[in-house]
């Protein structure tokens, strides 16, 4: 009860007393002394565990921000630390046979999965910013600034599908959740490729679109046009790339336990 319905249900007890016989006085009464005495006594211990209350919530306030602190610290050391391992890992990409000499395949995409799943898409975007920029320092850039923002986009259309979907933290999900990216990353990347990097390329370095399929023919001769270089070189690069990822990535992710082995 509050401090107020107290207070009023003890005023109520103490009027109803009569003072004692002998004209003696209500505060001279044994039983009104006891009565004022016991309710004292419990307002304090009221006031000091409304104080103890008080200092608990605080105590508890401050310590979920310690905590905040902690995991935001340990997060953001934890996507300058992938960051910095993906943007090595593109050290050593190798061009696939038969394929456009312009795609290379490397395995840095493993290290925005692993962060994306592990600390969700604002982790995976952040990852994949830090790798890029880091490569333009460490490496510079060959093709102008094109291939960099072909991989932010293609690195966003492969790993924000799959972190969407991966909800539930299961192997299941993010098996499937990788294979939705792949998927999307094969479209995305046709119409980057053909509407946005090669015209923007081919334009910078006074070439034809005629000039890259060339290109692409030397090495692949059922390459003729836009559209066989598509269907020849461009998907058949993601479908192989990406998808070879999918099964060592499972095995880093069952290592990490990131996910519970639900079916």
């Amino acid at each position: 009860k509050s401090s107020q319905e107290i207070a009023l249900r003890w005023r109520r007890k103490m009027s109803q007393e009569r003072p004692a016989a002998g004209g003696e006085s209500c505060r001279q009464n044994p039983f009104y002394t006891k009565q004022i005495t016991l309710y004292q006594e419990r307002m304090k211990i009221m006031t000091e565990n409304k104080c103890m209350t008080a200092n608990q919530e605080e105590n508890a306030v401050a310590e979920k921000n310690r905590k905040k602190v902690k995991i935001h610290v340990r997060e953001m050391t934890f996507i300058a630390m992938m960051g910095a391992i993906g943007s090595i890992l593109v050290f050593f990409r190798v061009p696939l046979p038969l394929l456009p000499p312009f795609l290379s395949f490397d395995v840095s995409p493993i290290i925005e999965m692993i962060g994306g799943f592990m600390y969700g898409l604002v982790a995976a975007f952040l990852i994949i910013i830090l790798k890029i920029l880091l490569q333009l320092v460490l490496q510079g850039s060959h093709s102008v600034g094109t291939g960099e923002l072909q991989n932010l986009i293609l690195g966003c259309a492969y790993v924000m599908p799959a972190i969407l979907f991966y909800r539930k933290k299961t192997r299941k999900r993010a098996a499937i959740g990788m294979i939705i990216g792949t998927l999307t990353v094969s479209i995305v990347s046709v119409f980057s490729n053909l509407y946005l990097i090669i015209p923007f390329y081919a334009k910078l370095f006074g070439m034809t679109m005629q000039d890259i399929v060339a290109m692409c023919t030397e090495v692949n001769p059922k390459v003729s046009d836009g559209f066989t270089m598509v269907l020849f070189g461009i998907v058949p690069f993601n479908l192989i790339s990406l998808f070879g990822i999918v099964f060592p990535l499972l095995k880093i992710l069952s290592k990490m336990h990131i996910y519970t082995w639900v079916y």
